[in-house]
């Protein structure tokens, strides 16, 4: 049993809820769950479901709440239960309580899932027994349960999840990057990036925390009375040598680790050309794992071979079929417009057709709207947000699909042999499609009949 969660309102049930519910039922609680819409397989569980109407008549029985990530921590239902003086923790919270291993935990706008997917390949080739979990598809709690003294977690967190985290403390914590997102649940950047800073609230003496010291958001922390914030042992990398950094590139083509303490020579980690992740974006997540991984105490010969071996993960930049000479990439997990910039990039100018829209978070389209104008043949807008994106295209070809299949269609008419039709959306994909993996896989089975057509003819 968790004391201070004897009885406890499980807020939202999607997968985090429904795991946090499953953990606190195994480890005693008396649990209550909540929800927009009614769940009708908690009794067997032992839960009581309760409609948000009607929790007035619960809040006095209740000595916790654990909030699931999609839902604002100033949200109507949030309020009620927080004015009966109940307190709100994140799933994230309740998970490091738990957890008897050391946590490795990580944040950005964008990368993050791939970073913390490699940092746990890492120690896994170095032979840690390791566990993935939180906002890379499994719920923490899950994985912090079952963890021994002896293992590590690596956590995906992300900033709705930091927002209401007490005591949560990584033995190792980094931040990425900040870019604009969500800024439909924000009030503006900086509450969006102080959102991000409360991983490394509750560090200190033995903890390390590892920033990206290019990017200006986190910069700020480095030095002067932004360094003050951080009480732990900081670590920095950036692409161009710094006196801060302590890992970094050399001429674009090694990435060098300078070591903080002991013999100050630096030392080749790996070539960059090693990297078998495309876009200069995702060499910043390498150094991000590199980081983190030296910041554990992994070997430099285990980081060497773990990036080596490394597999993309599904819907970032993975090819899925070359036809008639274009090549058509999956990058269905870029979510925001810093994303989608970062994968344009990748690629060469002029050559790239792009199907980008979904549902906007409230973010400014002016960047990517410059960028795709300078780098696209043409651009397939889908979704809500197809009209506001198109507004921001001054130059490339502009064209409005209904459907992912006619999106598709219409990019194969758009490119010529050499090109690349890239799907990577810049928004969320809840107003045409059930997830990002959905949309994706949408694309691969718009793409896959093409082919087939393409066959049938030749």
């Amino acid at each position: 049993m968790i004391a201070g969660f004897e009885r406890t309102l499980v807020i939202g049930m999607g997968r985090s809820g429904r795991a946090s519910v499953q953990v606190l039922r195994d480890e005693g609680a008396q649990v209550w769950a909540t929800d927009e819409n009614p769940i009708a397989d908690l009794a067997a569980l032992g839960v009581t479901f309760v409609a948000p109407a009607e929790i007035d008549s619960i809040l006095a029985e209740l000595d916790a709440a654990v909030l699931s990530p999609g839902i604002p921590l100033n949200s109507a239902l949030v309020r009620r239960v927080q004015s009966a003086r109940v307190p709100v923790y994140s799933e994230i919270e309740v998970a490091y309580r738990l957890c008897k291993a050391p946590i490795v935990a990580l944040t950005g706008t964008k990368g993050k899932t791939t970073t913390t997917a490699l940092v746990g390949h890492i120690f896994r080739t170095a032979g840690r027994t390791t566990l993935v979990g939180g906002n890379i598809g499994n719920a923490l709690i899950d994985e912090a349960v079952r963890a021994k003294a002896e293992d590590w977690v690596v956590a995906e967190v992300s900033s709705f999840q930091l927002e209401s985290i007490r005591s949560f403390k990584p033995k190792v914590s980094a931040l990425i990057n900040i870019s604009p997102d969500h800024l439909d649940r924000y009030f503006s950047m900086d509450e969006y990036a102080e959102a991000k800073f409360r991983i490394f609230a509750n560090q200190n003496a033995g903890d390390t925390f590892v920033g990206n010291l290019d990017d200006e958001r986190i910069a700020v922390l480095a030095e002067g009375e932004g360094a003050e914030r951080i009480k732990c042992r900081a670590l920095w990398f950036s692409r161009e040598p710094h006196r801060m950094s302590t890992l970094y590139q050399r001429n674009g083509a090694k990435i060098v680790y300078a070591p903080p303490t002991g013999d100050p020579r630096p030392v080749d980690i790996l070539d960059v050309a090693e990297i078998p992740l495309r876009g200069a974006h995702n060499v910043d997540n390498v150094m991000a794992a590199t980081l983190i991984a030296l910041a554990a105490g992994v070997e430099r010969a285990a980081i060497r071979e773990a990036v080596r071996t490394f597999a993309a993960l599904p819907h970032r930049l993975t090819q899925v079929a070359e036809i008639d000479g274009v090549t058509y990439v999956d990058d269905s997990k870029a979510t925001n417009p810093g994303s989608v910039i970062a994968a344009l990039r990748t690629f060469e100018d002029g050559k790239i057709v792009l199907i980008a829209g979904g549902k906007a978070k409230g973010t400014d389209f002016s960047e990517f709207g410059r960028v795709a104008s300078s780098r696209t043949r043409a651009v397939i807008v889908i979704g809500e947000a197809a009209q506001e994106m198109s507004a921001v295209i001054k130059r490339a070809k502009v064209s409005f699909a209904d459907s992912m299949e006619a999106a598709v269609e219409q990019a194969s008419e758009f490119a010529k042999r050499g090109d690349i039709v890239l799907l990577s959306p810049g928004c969320a994909s809840f107003d045409m499609f059930a997830s990002a993996e959905a949309r994706g896989d949408a694309f691969v089975a718009a793409v896959q009949r093409l082919q087939r057509g393409a066959e049938a003819v030749h």
